[in-house]
């Protein structure tokens, strides 16, 4: 992206206006929101904001959105880096400017990088992906109005399970078992049979975690560690336990749209407690058990990871497994992680208006050519693949075409209540996808 005009833009009304004049203008108020300074100095408060991605808005949806607070493009081909750009503040309380290499929270594209981990476990023959993932558990895992279907592993990362997101996911504490919590029967979409109905749930995914955990006795964020991290030396983690002093000490802060901090507000130093507290408040990681809370390390949402190290699992996906010389999937099982596994047109579901149209075992492709379908950020038509993160006030998306051998890695801070695009996505991810000059 260019250097941007400090000029406020006022936001237009019309649809087609949104995607130039929008657009710019909360990449232009970027440079503003940056000289902002948050409504708390301290660290955020636990709750639902701070539990709960989804609860966490500012109620400003009828003004115009002050922009992000801080925002970073990386371009990259199967070589290397191709391009980076980087504005505004990792931490504004601070003035820490954020950079490519700032380690950031990137939400749900934490579901691919987990899916390399499973694929990887796949190839060594510890896990199954067709197989019924009660086994994996330790204990029968049913949808309760389809208790003869059993659930596989292939099901839960593609969002075929049955499971919603309605009884939550992310509040099992530390001593907690996340077995009660899909026994609830509204964890489950009542109408539709496992393998029938795609419903993106993030409920999914402490269940994959946990057959990893109990298949290698590991916990789920030192496995990925030694299954993705380790072999491809990248300075990242699920959660924050697993990484160094100075790879916390740079984080980038989440913050909502008043500029007031949600997530990973570290100040300089480790979180109190990297994961949910035992029910007691106590933050002892030595209560963790192998597969009784898969959630605790976030593997929906939880890879801390920076802009630079991203863009290097996707040129892992470009090389259809290799990368900088190492072999860490065969080309089949990359095949097979991107290839879909649910679309539209073949079977229904739940699209979130079109965002969703085409999704592969945690892996979102582009460009759904179906009526229905707005799922094309880059407003070119091709036929992407990767996955985009919307959490905490973050907006972030990970997309490589594999034809051209390129791919693209962004994200925006300060984007609760974010205005809309001309697709499904926002007006940030469109901008920041497309490179747009302003």
């Amino acid at each position: 992206m260019p250097m941007l005009d400090k000029t406020l833009l006022v936001e237009k009304c019309s649809p087609k206006a949104r995607a130039g004049a929008l657009a710019t203008a909360v990449l232009a108020a970027l440079l503003l929101g940056a000289c902002a300074t948050p409504s708390e100095s301290g660290p955020s408060e636990s709750g639902p904001a701070a539990s709960n991605p989804a609860a966490a808005t500012t109620g400003i949806r009828h003004s115009v959105h002050p922009g992000p607070v801080a925002a970073v493009r990386v371009a990259f081909d199967r070589d290397g880096v191709t391009a980076s750009r980087a504005h505004g503040m990792a931490d504004l309380d601070s003035g820490r400017e954020v950079t490519a290499d700032s380690p950031t929270r990137m939400a749900s594209i934490s579901k691919l990088v987990m899916a390399i981990g499973v694929m990887r476990m796949v190839e060594a023959g510890q896990l199954d992906l067709d197989a019924d993932v009660s086994a994996g558990l330790g204990w029968t895992l049913r949808h309760p109005q389809f208790p003869d279907a059993p659930i596989s592993l292939r099901q839960l990362l593609s969002h075929t399970s049955g499971l919603t997101d309605d009884a939550g996911y992310w509040q099992t504490p530390l001593d907690g078992q996340y077995r009660e919590l899909v026994q609830d029967p509204q964890a489950w979409n009542a109408t539709q049979a496992p393998g029938t109905w795609f419903q993106y749930a993030n409920a999914n995914f402490p269940l994959v975690a946990a057959v990893m955990e109990n298949a290698t006795g590991e916990r789920f964020d030192l496995l990925m560690q030694r299954l993705v991290f380790e072999p491809l030396q990248l300075s990242a983690c699920y959660g924050w336990a697993a990484c160094d002093d100075a790879t916390v000490a740079s984080a980038v802060v989440q913050y909502d749209a008043s500029r007031k901090p949600i997530a990973d507000n570290n100040q300089g130093g480790r979180p109190g407690c990297p994961v949910a507290r035992a029910s007691d408040g106590s933050c002892d990681l030595s209560l963790w058990r192998p597969g009784a809370n898969g959630a605790l390390f976030g593997p929906q949402g939880g890879m801390r990871i920076s802009a630079n190290d991203l863009a290097k699992i996707g040129r892992l996906l470009l090389g259809g497994g290799e990368v900088d010389g190492v072999r860490l999937l065969t080309e089949a099982s990359v095949e097979e992680l991107l290839r879909p596994q649910w679309t539209l047109a073949d079977t229904g579901g739940s699209t979130d208006r079109g965002f969703y149209c085409t999704y592969g075992l945690s892996s979102h492709t582009l460009a759904t050519t179906h009526a229905d379908c707005h799922d094309d950020p880059f407003g070119d038509g091709v036929r992407r693949v990767g996955h985009a993160g919307d959490a905490y006030g973050l907006r972030s998306g990970l997309w490589v075409d594999r034809d051209a051998g390129t791919g693209v890695v962004y994200f925006a801070t300060g984007m609760t209540d974010a205005p809309t695009g001309d697709s499904a996505f926002t007006a940030i991810e469109e901008t920041l996808a497309q490179d747009r000059a302003l």
